[in-house]
């Protein structure tokens, strides 16, 4: 990729997310975080922080590290612990009373005027969502999955099967960039029929399509699993179900590949990966994760040699093996 589209797609992401940036804004000035942490003696864990506030203990922790990564708050590490304060920016426009203050304004602009602009597509609307859904991926991966696919060399898995795998994209790229590999694409009834309908992967001899739920039903043997955008969708309990599925369906030597947006080790960054946590705490009832807690995922389900790698891009990769 050159450096001018590089440039493009990172200033694309950034107008694509920034509703996510306006909405913690909002909701932490909703929630009355910057008044908080004005009025507090001295700076406030997160704990500390969800009991005044009554929120939910790890949605608070996802919101502040966001929250932190914007530069509206400060963390330091007492104790062991990470305590929040608000920054000179938080102090000067988002505290109520100061005699700068913002605050009514954006509270304004969080609960009418956005609210309004939700429904700016409306009319001209035609796509049904779940196929809008599986294009988007796709986008996704044609600029991201050679990078993401080529962070650890699958070239020793000759069948890769891509659970909940959507439009194939990801599976495609995997033929292209490891031409001795199959791939199986295996994801709900639904899923399989608008992939066969709608894209040129299911036209291509190396991929094959295979309908199922991954809760539930049989899972195809391969020598590689790819779970791409899956394990953030659920819980740690569900995750953990699912990882002792792929284990024993793998292949003896095979191995497991978790596409991921990876959070710092310390939780409080990258900004994209927190906004996306965010995301799955609104949408899903999952999150994103940090490289430890995916090790301590997928070792319990049986896998080994956890390795985690960062791309440089939106998401990276978890690669162990059975």
């Amino acid at each position: 990729m050159c450096s001018q589209e590089g440039e493009g797609y990172s200033l694309l992401k950034e107008y694509a997310n920034g509703f996510m940036v306006s909405q913690v804004l909002f909701a932490a000035c909703e929630l009355g975080v910057f008044e908080l942490l004005a009025e507090a003696l001295e700076p406030l864990d997160s704990a500390a922080v969800s009991s005044h506030l009554g929120s939910s203990p790890q949605g608070t922790e996802l919101l502040l590290n966001t929250c932190v990564s914007l530069k509206l708050l400060q963390a330091d590490v007492r104790g062991g612990k990470a305590v929040y304060a608000n920054t000179e920016l938080a102090s000067t426009y988002l505290v109520r009373g100061s005699p700068r203050s913002q605050r009514d304004m954006l509270l304004y602009a969080g609960r009418t005027a956005y609210v309004c602009w939700r429904h700016l597509a409306e009319a001209v609307r035609s796509e049904d969502e779940r196929l809008q859904f599986m294009q988007g991926l796709q986008d996704v991966w044609r600029l991201e999955g050679a990078t993401v696919l080529a962070a650890f060399d699958l070239s020793p898995f000759p069948l890769i099967c891509d659970l909940g795998g959507g439009s194939g994209a990801l599976a495609k790229a995997c033929v292209s960039l490891y031409p001795g590999c199959r791939a199986i694409v295996f994801d709900i009834p639904g899923v399989v029929q608008i992939a066969k309908r709608h894209f040129s992967a299911s036209e291509d001899e190396r991929i094959s399509f295979h309908e199922g739920d991954f809760f539930k039903d049989a899972l195809p043997e391969a020598d590689l699993y790819i779970l791409a955008r899956v394990l953030h969708d659920w819980t740690d309990a569900k995750c953990s179900h699912l990882l002792q599925r792929v284990y024993r369906a793998c292949r003896t030597g095979g191995g497991i590949l978790v596409i991921e947006s990876l959070l710092d080790t310390d939780g409080r960054g990258p900004l994209t990966t927190l906004l996306y946590s965010l995301n799955m705490l609104v949408q899903t009832e999952g999150r994103e994760r940090t490289p430890a807690e995916y090790r301590a995922l997928l070792g319990p389900a049986g896998f080994r040699d956890v390795r985690c790698r960062r791309t440089g891009g939106t998401y990276d990769a978890v690669l162990a093996r059975k």
